[in-house]
């Protein structure tokens, strides 16, 4: 099972989702099925879903490619690294979805129930969905769960609409994802690509007039480097959005882990700091996209979209694989760490410590 992505989300079956915006009510398998894209992100294809619950709350959800049949042996140890993830959720029952043809889903989804009650965990159903249809492994009540499978249109559902009309966004596939985030080409790739020259130009002359005692420019970088970030932050907050000239040096500055922490120290789940380090990941130069495609990555993971960090992550290495920051935030979301752990985290919208004493 490759291509994972884990969500500790905050929806429940009355579900909320982690960013409060509407309750969304699980009544039936079909709403259940419905509802697993807006956990996600994004419509799940040849995958397995492991939803966990505690009581009436979903806390966290797992997607992961199904394997092909000659690789379903191999997909044991997986499962059992899955189940001790969950397991350490504090979750009471789990149920299993696998979306593709019987010969790939019936053996993943045997492997996944045997591992997750290896670690205690029940599995209250185990559900195939091929097409326009759904069998459950549990149900054996021929009434409520015929043979040929039961018919459903997550599109028709009453909870679709809901979580629509709240502005949650299920995106057609994984792909969609990663093309959300993708480097923005043509003009405007040219655009950026001279903003940056133009950057580099501004950051050789700040280095050049800082004085003696501010060894390597330090002090400058790191005065240069709070402003631009203070600055996008108050610009994405009122719903604007950087120039071409406004974020190449923003990105240039980033490179330096002061200010890319003080960056990250600031960033949380809100709405407007997925639009900031999404616009800055994509229109960023290919050298400079570690710092932001990481900061996208810990603002999604605040906001419980898993899949959002995890491909963000996969930008951020693919660009530096040994970058410790995406490292460390990959370590996190394997190991199925949720936000919460954060809950002492400074509050984003608050000065820094420094800041709060200069005040």
């Amino acid at each position: 099972m490759n291509s994972t992505d884990r969500n500790s989300t905050g929806m429940n079956s009355t579900g909320r989702n982690s960013n409060d915006r509407a309750t969304l009510t699980v009544r039936s398998t079909a709403d259940l099925l419905a509802a697993v894209p807006y956990l996600l992100g994004f419509h799940p294809a040849d995958s397995v879903v492991v939803i966990a619950m505690r009581g009436n709350r979903v806390v966290f959800v797992a997607r992961g490619d199904l394997p092909g049949a000659e690789n379903v042996p191999e997909t044991g140890e997986a499962a059992e690294y899955l189940a001790a993830v969950v397991a350490r959720q504090d979750v009471e029952t789990t149920t299993i979805i696998g979306y593709g043809p019987p010969e790939r889903v019936t053996p993943i989804v045997d492997v996944v129930t045997a591992a997750l009650g290896r670690v205690g965990l029940s599995v209250v159903d185990a559900i195939r969905v091929t097409g326009d249809r759904y069998w459950s492994y549990v149900c054996t009540e021929l009434e409520c769960c015929p043979a040929e499978g039961t018919p459903f249109d997550p599109s028709a559902s009453q909870l679709a609409a809901a979580a629509t009309f709240a502005g949650q966004v299920a995106l057609p596939d994984r792909d969609a994802l990663v093309r959300q985030i993708a480097s923005v080409q043509g003009p405007a790739r040219d655009a950026m690509r001279w903003a940056t020259r133009r950057a580099e130009v501004r950051l050789s002359a700040l280095l050049d007039k800082a004085p003696v005692t501010d060894l390597l420019g330090r002090r400058a970088l790191r005065r240069a480097g709070r402003a631009a970030v203070r600055g996008a932050f108050d610009r994405y907050r009122r719903g604007g959005q950087l120039t071409d000239d406004e974020l190449a040096w923003l990105s240039l500055l980033l490179v330096h882990l002061p200010i890319r922490d003080d960056a990250w120290q600031r960033t949380g789940g809100e709405d407007w700091h997925l639009t900031l380090w999404t616009d800055v990941l994509r229109r960023a130069e290919p050298d400079v996209l570690p710092a932001p495609a990481s900061l996208l990555a810990f603002a999604a993971w605040r906001a419980g979209q898993g899949a959002l960090a995890t491909v963000a992550l996969e930008r951020a290495l693919e660009a530096q694989p040994d970058y410790s920051f995406a490292l460390l935030l990959t370590e996190a979301l394997q190991a199925g760490i949720g936000p919460s752990a954060l809950d002492d985290w400074p509050d984003p919208g608050r000065p820094t410590r420094r800041e709060g004493r200069r005040r």
